[in-house]
Formats: structure tokens, sequence, C-alpha cells
């Protein structure tokens, strides 16, 4: 009986070692992956990004439930085209990138509500040195070799937050009512990662 248990026991081992052998490693690839985001200013608006981040994604197609992501983003690098306005947003009306130098995210449990290749992603996302739970719409764009050999996959995010939960509180009021910039940001995240050994 005792050399049953502990012949089902290893055995139980080494499939759980081979399901998480069989998740994929990728690396995020910085100049094929765009970290942006959108938000209304007056009557329009702005789009921004983050030119300098970093990441990881285990994922495998067959088990999603088995997701981790890690990635953390420099805050001094954001670009909206605009060097003023680039400098205002590190200052400490906003990002004050001195205090707060990084965001970042680290998933809370893999990916879930899969339908085909879309699911939900639950983690914690940090901005302004605030951290707070999301939950990203996350889709799997496939995987393949490209020209020179290399294992590439494809992967986007998103979701809506409100700046203000985040202590991005500065605003200017507009004489024709409402306010100079939206507190609703929309974060879209275009991924390419490389397999890693």
């Amino acid at each position: 009986m005792r050399r049953s248990v502990t012949v089902s026991f290893i055995l139980a081992l080494v499939l759980e070692f081979a399901a998480t052998a069989h998740a994929a490693n990728w690396k995020v690839d910085q100049s094929h992956t765009t970290v942006g985001f959108s938000v209304s200013h007056i009557f329009t608006n702005v789009q921004g990004r983050f030119d300098r981040f970093d990441g990881t994604i285990v994922f495998d197609p067959e088990k999603p439930e088995s997701a981790i992501v890690r990635a953390t983003v420099e805050a001094s690098s954001i670009n909206t085209n605009n060097e003023k306005r680039d400098k205002h947003l590190r200052s400490d009306d906003f990002f004050d990138v001195e205090k707060h130098p990084m965001a970042s995210f680290e998933s809370t449990s893999g990916v879930t509500e899969m339908k085909g290749n879309s699911g939900k992603l639950a983690g914690n996302l940090t901005i302004h040195g605030v951290t707070k739970p999301v939950v990203f719409d996350v889709v799997f764009r496939g995987q393949g070799k490209d020209p020179w050999g290399n294992v590439r996959a494809g992967f986007a995010a998103s979701l809506d937050i409100d700046r203000k939960d985040y202590g991005l509180n500065w605003n200017k009021a507009l004489e024709t009512g409402g306010v100079l910039v939206g507190e609703e940001v929309e974060i879209r995240i275009d991924v390419e990662g490389i397999l890693r050994d």
C-alpha cells in the first residue's frame, strides 16, 4: 500500500513538472512592443506611450490558467510627442518620477474566461506608488518562427482605469464646463515575445 502511494506521488510530481515545462517562457521584445495609452483632452484624445519597459510572460495556450505575467515600466520614459507636456507629466503634478520611477504589473492568477484566443488576466497594477487589483482583457495572437529561426509570439492587453485611483489628480477647469484632462485612461499594450531557453 505504501509503495503504491509513493509511486502515485512520484507520478503526480512528474506530470506536474511536465505541464510546467511545456509552458513557454517569453521575453518581451522592446523593439516590437508598444505600451500605449489614450486620455481625453478637451474635445479630442491624446495618445502616448512609454519607451522603456521590460517583462516576461509564461504561457501555454493549452493551459492558459497557468499563465504568469510580470512587467515593469520606467515612468520617466513617457512620450506624448510634446516635450513640454512630457516634462509636466514627469513632475509631481502627475507621475512624480523622482519619487516613483517605476510602474509595474504582476499577475495574481492565470488567464481565465478563455474564449478562442481571448480571456481575462487579473493582477496588481502599480502606478505612482499606488497598487490596485485590475483585470486586463488579453488576446493570444499566435506563435511561430521568424525568417531567422527565432520563435516569437504575439499578445495584446487592454484596460481602462481612473487615473485618480492612482493619485494622478491634477486638472484644470474649463470656462465652458468640464475639465482639461479626462480621468479615464485607456491602456493598450501590444507585445511581441521571444522564446527563452
